[in-house]
């Protein structure tokens, strides 16, 4: 749930940043197009909200199979490949989409300024949207696989209410958003959720092969934290990877994972950002 709030939140800020830009180009040279955009949005959205539910409905008739064959095993190889494949498709692949949909967001807009509305601009809005539906979905194609179908729907439910309430209000000017604050500090947790991933995959991997628990090694003592079945226990541990049964051999998988994607995809974006 929580991997698909944070995805869903990110990309559907996306999209209403999107309209946004489309719905003020319109209203500011007053070609009188919002209702064109509204629906070529909404039809979007639409799709773009049955395609990552399609993802968890596969998703949940894949654990079917997935239990009958040594679930516990295959889960700890699907964490470990989850958690550098989010952070593969977020920091690398997105980059790629976001560069290949500029160029057609430009085009777009020289468009809508020259007062031209035909039916290939009203499919490009759609498109632009559900390309990041299509986004949402293959980003949380593999972490569905550990989540119920409805905490995955869930998830996404909480991150389109709450991106869809930004962007309204944001483009209403009744406040100022920070996106670019918000789209950071998404990364941030999704490079921690990756680490989490990681870690339970290794521990399960070496409980299973080796006999080896890792929460035995160096264990830290973090039993003020409340059990997982709570709210509190339930952010701790699938946001931040903390558990009762952490360890200092836990936390070095989490360091070392975070240190390679920093040197990965982060470490470039770091030196870009200065002069």
């Amino acid at each position: 749930m929580i991997t698909t709030l944070v995805i869903s939140l990110r990309e559907f800020l996306e999209v209403f940043l999107i309209i946004g830009v489309f719905l003020g180009i319109s209203k500011k040279l007053k070609l009188k197009r919002e209702r064109e955009i509204i629906l070529a949005s909404a039809i979007g959205i639409v799709i773009s909200l049955l395609l990552p539910i399609f993802t968890f409905s596969v998703g949940e008739r894949a654990q079917i199979i997935l239990n009958e064959k040594n679930a516990e095993l295959l889960e700890g190889y699907l964490m470990i490949f989850s958690g550098f494949f989010i952070a593969y498709v977020v920091f690398s692949l997105h980059n790629f989409f976001v560069l290949k949909r500029s160029k057609h967001l430009i085009t777009a807009h020289q468009k809508l300024q020259q007062n031209i509305f035909d039916i290939s601009l009203f499919l490009t809005i759609v498109f632009f949207i559900i390309r990041e539906g299509f986004e949402i979905a293959l980003f949380t194609a593999t972490t569905s696989l550990f989540s119920k179908f409805i905490d995955n729907l869930a998830g996404l439910a909480i991150g389109f209410l709450a991106s869809s309430t930004f962007g309204i209000l944001t483009f209403l000017a009744y406040i100022k958003f920070p996106i670019g604050k918000v789209f950071k500090l998404t990364e941030y947790l999704i490079v921690i959720l990756g680490a989490s991933f990681v870690k339970n995959g290794l521990s399960e991997l070496f409980e299973i092969y080796f006999n080896i628990h890792l929460a035995q090694i160096f264990p830290i003592n973090l039993t003020f934290l409340p059990e997982k079945s709570t709210f509190i226990g339930h952010l701790a541990k699938n946001i931040f990877g903390l558990e009762q049964n952490f360890s200092l051999a836990k936390l070095t998988i989490m360091s070392l994972y975070i240190l390679f994607i920093y040197l990965m995809f982060l470490r470039k974006k770091v030196k870009n950002s200065f002069p």
